[in-house]
């Protein structure tokens, strides 16, 4: 597939190819959202987005206003963001005002699995939102264990910032799970979106997915996959492969290694001095500065046998996150 263009605005269905979009977008119909349906679907459109998903606060009733915004060069997904008393979660693809799911539960009732039965059942998929988000009943106190992914970024609307201390939170247990995962024959993929509420934050992050097409299905199955990478904005460009041993393998790949030498390759376009680090149950394995005009090659050799995985993170100068994958995996 080919790697997306920074500079291009979205674009009709272009069939197998990397799609950007935000899986988690409030309306003014959400407490705390300021914007309309039409106005949030312009602005992922300036903002390079190729879909973005409906997810208002325990309501379908507005899927019939958000399908209006979609057209040739915009998907919407439709669904709703569930705010429970212990922890968010997203139902994502779900059909056109199907009836919202109850939330007046907690992490003691013993009511979770049977609504994530529900969403799964209407051929949907289960993120749970924002685990560290620190106020009351935003924090994730569920466990992972029936969810297809995790919202290890959370984008800005409650700071200044797109990075901040909860999503390192997130992101350190997602990291610290992925082995595991891995080992026991089933991982979380990661997902990175902006939950605007406000003007200027949608795609502040955002998740690029590769998929057959522009359509639903295909993008939550590649999303499900854990097929994608993460990006703080449309300028940033990430391409990373793990070869070894004549073959190759891309991100939510496996890769057959044979307990030999692998070589990691990210090509980052768009975070100027940036750093790109390669993660393995290890740790950080490997880092190293890009130069003064964002763009940039980095490789890391590897015994394949020291981890289940490979993953990268691209960072800002002071720690900020410009890009993040999803394993490759090894075995």
């Amino acid at each position: 597939m080919s790697r997306p263009q920074a500079s291009s605005p979205p674009a009709a269905d272009r069939g197998r190819n990397w799609y950007r979009g935000d899986c988690h977008v409030h309306s003014a119909v959400s407490n705390g959202g300021e914007l309309t349906p039409e106005r949030l679907a312009a602005d992922a459109r300036a903002a390079g987005l190729d879909f973005l998903a409906a997810t208002e606060h325990n309501t379908t009733a507005t899927h019939g206003v958000w399908s209006r915004q979609a057209d040739d060069g915009l998907l919407v997904i439709l669904g709703l963001e569930v705010t429970t008393l212990t922890g968010h979660w997203l139902a994502l693809g779900i059909p056109p005002g199907e009836t919202p799911l109850d939330r007046h539960y907690g992490v003691r009732d013993d009511v979770i699995d049977r609504q994530l039965d529900a969403v799964h059942r209407l051929g949907g998929l289960c993120v749970a939102a924002h685990p560290h988000a620190p106020y009351p009943s935003g924090t994730f106190m569920y466990p992972f264990r029936g969810f297809d992914a995790v919202e290890v970024w959370n984008g800005p609307w409650r700071s200044d910032v797109p990075w901040q201390a909860d999503n390192e939170a997130a992101l350190a247990e997602w990291g610290r799970g992925l082995a595991a995962g891995i080992h026991g024959g089933r991982w979380l993929p990661a997902l990175g979106n902006s939950d605007a509420h406000l003007e200027d934050q949608i795609g502040t992050p955002h998740s690029v997915v590769p998929a057959d097409g522009l359509n639903a299905g295909a993008v939550l199955d590649g999303i499900r996959a854990g097929r994608s990478w993460l990006a703080e904005s449309a300028a940033v460009e990430l391409s990373f492969t793990v070869s070894a041993g004549g073959r190759s393998a891309g991100i939510g790949e496996r890769l057959e290694a044979g307990g030999g030498r692998a070589v990691a390759r990210a090509e980052v376009r768009g975070v100027p001095s940036g750093t790109v680090g390669f993660h393995t149950e290890r740790g950080r394995v490997h880092h190293e500065a890009l130069p003064g005009s964002g763009a940039g090659v980095v490789e890391c050799s590897l015994g394949s046998d020291d981890s289940a995985f490979v993953r990268v993170e691209v960072r800002r100068p002071g720690g900020a996150m410009a890009a993040l994958s999803n394993p490759v995996v090894l075995v």
